[in-house]
């Protein structure tokens, strides 16, 4: 059976034709990303796809940046608005299903090969068979998802956990806070860890070295700091990662992880980073539960379209069994 699968985030729509079977993605198209802000709304993206894929099937596999439930869904980092009472008749599709970005990916952790993840942290084992695996990353929001592997197969549950408090750990992030209180109120810890989130770190650290208020915006200082061309941005990328790893300690212990993976916008391009920052560090500081987060895996995904992967699998869940 074909599907077409979609993925849609704060910046990008990501289109695809997936074949599934028996509960289980057999096979990914090449993906077409478009730009969410050149289209009005999914329904005209979705056409502008059929003009260059062909025909579509009539099946649909969504995957969207915000909570699915209700009459009316409202994108978080992007304007388009869905109405899951229209999508058949809108997108001329006969079977369909709506999940969370993150729920998406989590469909992905449960059904990649092995060989899609790497080791950051924690012992060198694949991901436990059963019980809780969080999964969390960084792009234009901060997604957080849980799978739960059981003897009988797997569920995914679609969290919001990114819009958690924010805490800082030292003197620093203790300034980090108080400068994005200041623009926002409430600081969550998608405010921090989040694509965006680098340039309220790059700021901090420009006032605490009585530099110049720098007027950048994250793009621009992601480039930098990946390329090693700017120290203070280097020197955020470091904050940066300091915060994902006390952040996803953090879920993991919520949630009861025995394993944790990293995924979302920015996972693949902190690859060689994550492993060689504090990451690690912060994420087993917890105190009296150090030797329990020591013993946890932390992979990161490196499937280059989980998104549209998972999304395919919870629609072959569902319908494809």
């Amino acid at each position: 059976m074909q599907v077409v699968s979609v993925d849609i985030g704060g910046t990008h729509a990501r289109f695809a034709i997936a074949e599934v079977a028996g509960g289980r993605v057999q096979s990914l198209g090449e993906p077409v990303t478009l730009k969410t802000v050149e289209f009005a709304s999914l329904q005209t993206a979705w056409e502008a796809f059929g003009a260059q894929a062909g025909p579509l099937p009539r099946a649909a596999a969504i995957a969207v940046a915000s909570p699915v439930g209700g009459e009316l869904i409202k994108l978080t980092n992007n304007p388009w608005v869905i109405r899951p009472a229209l999508v058949k008749e809108r997108l001329n599709v006969d079977d369909y299903v709506l999940i969370n970005d993150f729920g998406a990916v989590g469909h992905a952790v449960a059904q990649v090969d092995d060989a899609m993840f790497e080791t950051i942290t924690g012992p060198d084992l694949p991901l436990p068979e059963r019980g809780i695996i969080t999964v969390c990353g960084p792009g234009t929001g901060l997604g957080v998802a849980q799978v739960l592997r059981t003897a009988s197969g797997y569920h995914v549950l679609e969290t919001e956990g990114g819009h958690t408090d924010f805490a800082p750990l030292d003197s620093i992030e203790d300034a980090v806070l108080k400068r994005l209180r200041a623009d926002h109120g409430r600081v969550s810890a998608e405010r921090v860890v989040s694509g965006p989130g680098i340039v309220g770190i790059y700021r901090t650290l420009a006032e605490i070295e009585k530099r110049d208020d720098p007027r950048i915006d994250d793009k621009a200082i992601w480039t930098r700091a990946l390329e090693g061309s700017d120290s203070l941005a280097l020197a955020a990328l470091d904050r940066f990662c300091l915060s994902l790893g006390a952040v996803a300690g953090d879920l993991a212990l919520a949630q009861g992880a025995k394993g944790v993976v990293i995924a979302g916008g920015l996972g693949l391009r902190l690859k060689d980073h994550l492993a060689r920052s504090g990451f690690a560090e912060r994420f087993a500081a917890k105190g009296r539960f150090r030797s329990m987060m020591e013993a946890i895996p932390v992979k990161l995904i490196t499937h280059p379209q989980p998104g549209l992967f998972g999304a395919a699998a919870a629609f072959a869940q569902e319908f494809a069994k």
